[in-house]
């Protein structure tokens, strides 16, 4: 009795805290066990914008990892995994623990979420841009701007179906994540092997972004069509 309670209990949580968007990605259920793990710990004092500057902060850390790699040498570049757990921890737990702590403000966490996301990116492209060589630094503005017609999909799907979803199937934030840890880790053991994976992620966003288009257009020609 007492362990239906607890997943009784579970449940409730992972029910209020995620009641704003659906999640489709690989690691859904292996990151909201985390982040269900995580929000009673935070401290009292920490708020949901606090968490937010320390997500930004963690991307900070990334575009000081490409630019230490640049100047000083290849290994920094690891630092940028730890700037990608701060990043996660900041920008997965702000407007989660507004929902835990019963504190949410739905349009003012949505505004600033994609703000602080802009910036996130915004920030890791640029140093990127500064750590690649011959020529490939066009990847950098390709990546970013991917990013950025992917956030234009997630807020017109959000418009469209009064759903938000940050996910593109089975990718989201946190898989993205992990994909540009492992690029880093792999240009360390092989220098130069950077601009080919890169180019390779850019590629794949851009296809991901056109059948989401796609999709989306689909949706609203339907929409149109219901309302007619």
């Amino acid at each position: 009795m007492g362990q239906e309670t607890q997943i009784e209990g579970y449940s409730a949580i992972v029910q209020r805290t995620f009641s704003d968007r659906k999640r489709t990605n690989i690691l859904k259920r292996a990151e909201q066990l985390t982040i269900v793990f995580l929000l009673p710990k935070v401290p009292k004092f920490i708020s949901p914008n606090v968490l937010t500057l320390i997500g930004t902060l963690g991307s900070g850390l990334v575009f000081l990892a490409f630019v230490l790699g640049t100047y000083i040498a290849n290994w920094y570049l690891l630092l940028g995994i730890i700037g990608l757990v701060i990043n996660w921890l900041g920008d997965s737990l702000d407007g989660r623990l507004a929902y835990y702590r019963n504190i949410q403000r739905r349009w003012y966490g949505f505004a600033l979420d994609i703000i602080a996301d802009w910036i996130g990116i915004v920030l890791i492209g640029f140093g990127y841009y500064i750590y690649a060589k011959n020529g490939t630094q066009i990847i950098a503005f390709t990546f970013v701007a991917l990013y950025g017609w992917s956030i234009i999909i997630s807020q017109l799907r959000y418009k469209i179906t009064n759903e938000y979803r940050i996910d593109s199937g089975f990718v989201g934030p946190t898989e993205l994540r992990f994909i540009i840890a492992l690029i880093l880790i792999i240009e360390v053991l092989f220098q130069g092997s950077i601009a080919y994976l890169a180019g390779l992620i850019t590629i794949i966003l851009l296809i991901i972004n056109t059948a989401d288009s796609l999709k989306l257009l689909k949706l609203g020609d339907l929409k149109d069509k219901t309302h007619d």
